[in-house]
């Protein structure tokens, strides 16, 4: 039996998940992670760029964990820890740091957006991405799932990959990035992209009536009920594309005018609530020692590949006497 290929992805809370995040980057993950040696790494030192408050540092680690336990990852089929619990990562952080040029870090587009959006330009987010590269070179990875928009992180691993190898001989493998782009942009009540910086979400793990309080408010145009409706222009339709059981019989109403959108609606409130009712009972059991626990558990699995790697790499560039 061939031996699975390496998976790793590194998990940033930014507090309360939507059905956005859901679609887009927990559902796809749990319908892929088995297929390979998958690592998921709570990012919490790459979060110290931004956020300075110790206690929701310590929640959102919870809440990050919880919620990828909750949409179906087991800790049986996956090794989830803290990037903090494994020191390697800023150790190799800073020896590939002392490879690259100050020149190709400024070319980060994350780190010029966040900048001009107004975040502090502090040292540790313009390195951001050689802390990033050693998350992912150390485990030996294969593959990284990314959103189109990074795939520059990834491009910024292999090269620092390539540059210790050029330099010290063959010992990182480089990284493919693998995106998804067939979920695409999901839309929020207003028909942007659903985001919680536009105030146009369905919350994930939040009660029923504020789930249904955010479906009524979907933007609809003013065709009364009995008329036709345009399936590819509504926005309920579209989050019916990903929740509803019987999705044909739905767009033949929608172009027959038997369905109005209220009805619409309700039946997308329905299928959402259906579908989440399960993780949010799972979410809701879960303490924080069982979380502990798993954090533990996968802490000593992540550094002890880690470390290993580590050993070669400092006999290479020569700390090893």
């Amino acid at each position: 039996m061939a031996e699975k290929k390496r998976l790793f992805t590194g998990l940033q809370s930014s507090g309360e998940l939507h059905i956005g995040n859901y679609l887009g980057a927990l559902k796809p993950f749990v319908e892929m992670y088995g297929q390979y040696d998958s690592m998921l790494m709570v990012a919490d030192y790459h979060a110290l760029t931004s956020l300075k408050d110790p206690d929701q540092l310590r929640k959102n680690i919870f809440d990050t964990v919880a919620d990828y336990l909750a949409a179906g990852v087991t800790p049986e089929n996956a090794v989830i820890f803290q990037q903090s619990d494994v020191p390697e990562h800023t150790e190799a952080a800073w020896i590939f740091e002392c490879l690259v040029t100050v020149p190709f870090l400024m070319q980060a587009h994350a780190y010029k957006d966040k900048v001009a959006r107004g975040l502090e330009a502090n040292a540790g987010l313009f390195n951001y991405p050689m802390l990033m590269a050693a998350d992912i070179l150390l485990y030996d990875t294969d593959i990284v799932p990314i959103g189109q928009d990074q795939r520059q992180h990834v491009e910024y691993a292999r090269e620092a990959a390539a540059k210790f190898n050029s330099t010290y001989g063959q010992t990182f493998k480089e990284p493919q990035e693998l995106i998804r782009a067939e979920v695409g942009n999901i839309p929020g009540v207003d028909g942007k992209k659903m985001s919680k910086s536009y105030k146009n979400t369905i919350p994930l793990f939040d009660s029923d009536d504020a789930i249904r309080g955010a479906v009524m408010s979907i933007t609809t145009d003013s065709t009364p009920v009995g008329q036709p409706l345009n399936p590819q222009t509504d926005i309920v339709f579209a989050l019916h594309r990903h929740f509803a059981k019987n999705l044909p019989d739905l767009e033949k109403r929608y172009q027959e005018g038997t369905i109005g959108y209220k009805e619409s609606k309700e039946l997308l409130v329905q299928s959402i609530i259906d579908t989440i009712g399960p993780m949010r009972e799972i979410r809701a059991s879960l303490s924080h020692d069982a979380v502990s626990k798993i954090l533990k558990q996968g802490a000593e699995a992540a550094r002890a590949r880690a470390s290993q790697k580590m050993k070669d790499v400092r006999k290479k560039i020569g700390v090893t006497l």
